[in-house]
């Protein structure tokens, strides 16, 4: 079973948005397990104060070494890898997500303040991971971003064993558009290649379709995936 741990200073936030849908349902049939640990139940003294000021000099607050260390090795060490959710981390892709998803699950650390101690990052091998370049609160709707997009690739949870293959960055390139009913909607309508039933022209379009989006909107990853193309199939 793929596990998730997750330690926070605010385990009542999950499972959230996690708990509905597909993950949701993947959850409460067992295809997945969701374990949170509060970081404060390791605090110090009678207040349980789990941060301190930067040393330095500086603003804010910063998460503990010895506090944290003790809330991760609360959790034993079962070879699952060690995340920790931040802005500063490599960003999460898809080809992560799916190398996450094959394995037994993750230990999520979700940090808050200013962050957390390097010392503790470098002793329990924490990974930082980043969903974006902006900053949040806390590590918490990171985790879930991360969750969400590993669970959706477990067998069974998409349904067809096909399901996500087509959707973006899984081949490099952003997902081509989608149509249904009704055949006419304000004027618009459905392009005719997808009415024709000619399989192969329906496969070519929306390979036309998903490399001109890409080359539109993601100049990075079309330069990624014109690098990785045969020069005669290459396109300006």
């Amino acid at each position: 079973m793929w596990r998730a741990s997750i330690l926070t200073l605010y385990p009542e936030m999950f499972p959230g948005p996690l708990g509905v849908s597909l993950s949701g349902e993947a959850l409460a049939n067992g295809s997945w397990a969701l374990e949170t640990r509060n970081i404060r139940d390791f605090g110090q003294g009678r207040h349980r104060s789990v941060d301190d000021t930067p040393a330095g000099g500086g603003p804010g607050m910063v998460i503990r070494a010895d506090v944290l260390a003790d809330a991760i090795d609360a959790l034993g060490d079962d070879g699952r890898p060690r995340l920790l959710m931040s802005p500063r981390g490599l960003p999460l892709q898809q080809a992560h997500v799916r190398a996450l998803a094959a394995g037994e699950g993750a230990v999520i650390v979700c940090g808050r303040f200013e962050g957390v101690d390097q010392r503790v990052i470098e002793a329990r091998g924490l990974t930082e991971v980043s969903i974006g370049d902006y900053v949040l609160s806390g590590g918490e709707l990171g985790a879930m971003v991360l969750i969400d997009a590993c669970v959706r690739l477990l067998p069974g949870v998409m349904g067809g064993a096909t399901s996500g293959d087509e959707e973006s960055f899984e081949n490099g390139l952003l997902e081509y558009p989608h149509y249904t009913r009704p055949l006419l909607f304000e004027d618009r309508a459905i392009p005719d290649i997808l009415r024709s039933g000619h399989h192969k022209n329906i496969a070519a379009w929306r390979r036309s379709e998903a490399e001109a989006l890409t080359r539109e909107r993601r100049p990075d990853l079309w330069a990624a995936y014109q690098a990785r193309q045969p020069p005669q199939k290459k396109r300006k």
